[in-house]
């Protein structure tokens, strides 16, 4: 067994992990034990109990956090013509098309969601080896491919969240940072929660 930090050990002291915790509490307790030099970032990791190998148990989507993610979103658009005019005016990182594309292919994925329009997506496919394994590779199910990317550009730096589950059935989701008010993390955590239960399978 690894050893363990000094952080790490006097955490275990300050909560019961044999209690169940209620959604606030747990968060005070979390907000209390950060403190690292940086604002620490808060998921929330849910076992779901699903078999993703079987596809209609497969969970993904997005969920708008009410008070935002409090990271600042680098986002990269596959686009053309006006869309990707709109996009650029939305606040996007990164626009383009083949040429973002050659750029990805040779290693720049410093961005953090990944857009594309339906017409782009032969190109995008291409980069399967570089986007996938990230979890960046656009998909209409999570609203990354979409006829309006300017939209989706506002969405996703305003706190919209994607998830999936894992290939053991666990889903995790940023819900905000250490310094973000109790209140503003329950609220996140509770639009995360409704969304999982309404896209759980029966």
């Amino acid at each position: 067994m690894s050893k363990k930090g000094k952080r790490y050990n006097d955490a275990l002291t300050k909560y019961d992990s044999q209690h169940h915790h209620g959604g606030q509490e747990s968060i005070e307790i979390v907000r209390s034990l950060a403190q690292a030099k940086f604002d620490e970032t808060i998921d929330l990791v849910v076992r779901l109990g699903v078999d993703p190998r079987k596809s209609e148990e497969m969970v993904r989507g997005t969920v708008a956090l009410p008070s935002g993610t409090g990271k600042n979103v680098k986002v990269a658009v596959f686009a053309q013509g006006e869309a990707a005019t709109a996009a650029k005016e939305a606040g996007a990182d990164y626009v383009g098309a083949d040429d973002l594309a050659t750029e990805v292919e040779g290693g720049m994925l410093d961005f953090d969601v990944a857009i594309s329009t339906p017409d782009m997506m032969p190109t995008v496919g291409k980069l399967g080896r570089a986007l996938g394994p990230r979890g960046l590779m656009p998909n209409p199910k999570s609203g990354t491919v979409t006829d309006d990317p300017a939209k989706a550009v506002q969405d996703f730096k305003g706190g919209k969240v994607e998830f999936r589950t894992d290939r053991y059935g666990n889903v995790q989701v940023p819900i905000g940072k250490a310094s973000f008010e109790i209140s503003s993390l329950v609220a996140n955590l509770n639009a995360v929660v409704e969304e999982l239960e309404r896209l759980k399978p029966s």
